[in-house]
């Protein structure tokens, strides 16, 4: 064969129809091993979500995330018209989900009136998550003295991003969608390079300065006005598993962050441990257990007192 005709056709001298029955057979051996029947229902699409997301955030902000040009007589027309589109577009997303749910649960098939409940119930809460991302925009204007507009805010900082994706998908979790809301949270993992679980509550005024790397559980519990820098992990101490050694899903095993609290970049801080009010964790610091409020802990600390753990657990162990 000329390099021409290898330009042409480079698929020539591929067996596409036996690598067809070759992954059939491996799909099919798959869904054997899963207990799945052949031809199960599909999944919630995330190129579909995203334009849910852009559509939502579009009637959440319309003079800076809608159409260009909108004039002021013009907006009530397409904030209405954008939310009959973005509503229409997720309903049928959510029916999706409940299908796999129903199937995967081997329950009954959800009826379509359940997911227009959801859906109906999701579209109530739209005014309270704008006002909820009002309060996180003011958090990043008045913590940043870089920011020059709550418009750069908004249309500038991934942590405002992820936030708004992370509204969005909380009051979805919260109503019995977890599949979707992962997805629309992991749409912004993917854009920003911050991980937050939707499962995971956080109260107003929450500000995620640079942002890449944070990552927040499922189970984290953030109070008001708690500001985060990049780098910072809110996870799991460890993983509880039951008799059969599988691990137990949904336990309480992320950190509870109480109000006004500042966590600077790269520090981890792990397990069912309270963070008290306006306490100030340094950079890198690694943390595993309780501080009261008004605490200052910085990385000297932090290994001071980790260090006084291991000896206190080797002195227990040595006494047993």
């Amino acid at each position: 064969m000329t390099q021409q005709e290898l330009l042409t056709n480079p698929n020539e001298n591929i067996n596409i129809a036996s690598i067809v029955e070759a992954l059939r057979d491996v799909r099919l051996s798959s869904l054997e091993h899963r207990h799945r029947r052949n031809n199960p229902p599909k999944l919630p699409a995330r190129r579909a979500l995203q334009i849910v997301v852009d559509g939502l955030s579009a009637a959440l902000f319309p003079n800076r995330l809608g159409a260009p040009g909108l004039k002021d007589e013009g907006i009530d027309y397409f904030v209405g018209f954008t939310l009959d589109t973005a509503l229409r577009e997720l309903n049928t997303q959510i029916q999706l989900e409940l299908r796999y749910s129903a199937d995967t649960e081997h329950d009954k098939t959800p009826s379509v009136e359940a997911a227009l409940l959801k859906t109906r119930s999701f579209a109530q809460t739209l005014p309270n998550i704008r006002q909820l991302i009002d309060t996180d925009l003011d958090a990043a204007f008045e913590g940043d003295p870089a920011a020059r507009s709550l418009d750069e805010v908004l249309v500038c900082y991934p942590g405002i991003t992820a936030i708004i994706h992370y509204r969005l998908a909380h009051e979805l979790h919260k109503l019995g969608l977890p599949l979707i809301a992962r997805i629309i949270s992991e749409l912004a993992h993917s854009a920003t390079g911050i991980d937050i679980h939707p499962g995971a509550t956080i109260g107003k005024g929450f500000f995620i300065d640079h942002g890449t790397g944070v990552v927040i559980g499922e189970t984290a519990i953030i109070g008001h006005h708690v500001r985060l820098y990049q780098a910072v992990t809110l996870g799991a101490k460890r993983f509880p598993t039951d008799k059969h050694g599988q691990l137990i899903k949904g336990s309480a095993r992320h950190p509870i962050v109480e109000d006004h609290v500042v966590i600077y970049a790269g520090a981890t801080i792990l397990g069912r441990i309270t963070i008290g009010e306006r306490s100030i964790i340094g950079g890198n610091v690694w943390l595993t257990h309780s501080v009261p409020p008004d605490s200052q802990i910085t990385q000297a600390q932090s290994q001071d007192n980790q260090q006084e753990n291991v000896m206190n657990e080797t002195s227990s162990i040595n006494t047993k």
